[in-house]
């Protein structure tokens, strides 16, 4: 579901899809022991699912988030996302809801819609304190999809999220990093946080042929900067 990217943090060269990498592939979330849960890996090829954020009600404050210092303390009540805009990579999709497999793993947004994005929705609301958690594929079996070009946003980019409440909450992008899946920081990115933050994750890095799946996940970690109506 990601886009490939080296392992550099806010090292962000724009990729297109090609013939010598193959498409096809779903939403990957990398392994690893999480703060108050373990964390599993999926490849959304197999529509399985992909790590496990943990759900709103149940996740503490984490001495360990990684708010911004000058993050400003704005927060917005709880209401489910509609639509995210990110007008600096093209990006202009409807949201659905993930939820938790059988499995315990986070099931992927529908691979045959190109144009789409996930949301946790046990997690934190995109607004509201904590880390909410969105997702996309970067391509699928039809050709590239919604965060085919997420690897290439930029620290300071606006991430605009319409949510159900007739609220516009922009958030401001702190850093676009990737990390390999077997080193994952889980605690890191799903954590709580004490102010509004989101966290945006895809695939990246090379394409494993022999696995079918990306070596790499790219996050990009945002704060809650202002909001209007809609």
């Amino acid at each position: 579901m990601t886009g490939p990217q080296s392992p550099q943090p806010n090292s962000n060269p724009s990729r297109t899809a090609s013939a010598s990498r193959p498409i096809g592939r779903g939403l990957l979330w990398s392994a690893g022991a999480f703060l108050l849960g373990s964390l599993l890996v999926y490849n959304s090829v197999d529509t399985s699912a992909d790590p496990k954020p943990q759900s709103h009600s149940a996740v503490a404050e984490s001495p360990h988030s990684s708010a911004s210092p000058a993050v400003p303390d704005l927060a917005l009540p709880r209401s489910a996302p509609k639509r995210v805009s990110i007008p600096q990579i093209a990006v202009d999709a409807p949201f659905t809801q993930l939820t938790i497999g059988p499995t315990g793993q986070l099931n992927a947004p529908p691979a045959g819609d190109k144009n789409l994005v996930g949301w946790y929705k046990d997690g934190a609301a995109p607004g509201e304190r904590g880390s909410a958690i969105i997702a996309g594929h970067v391509d699928t079996k039809t050709g590239p999809a919604v965060f085919l070009q997420l690897e290439s946003l930029k620290p300071g980019a606006t991430i605009n999220i319409t949510r159900e409440d007739g609220i516009i909450a922009s958030f401001k992008v702190d850093s676009v990093e990737t990390f390999n899946k077997a080193r994952f920081p889980n605690e890191r990115v799903y954590s709580d946080a004490p102010t509004a933050q989101l966290r945006v994750i895809t695939c990246g890095g090379a394409y494993d042929r022999k696995v079918k799946d990306y070596v790499d996940n790219v996050v990009v970690f945002a704060h809650l900067a202002s909001f209007r109506n809609a």
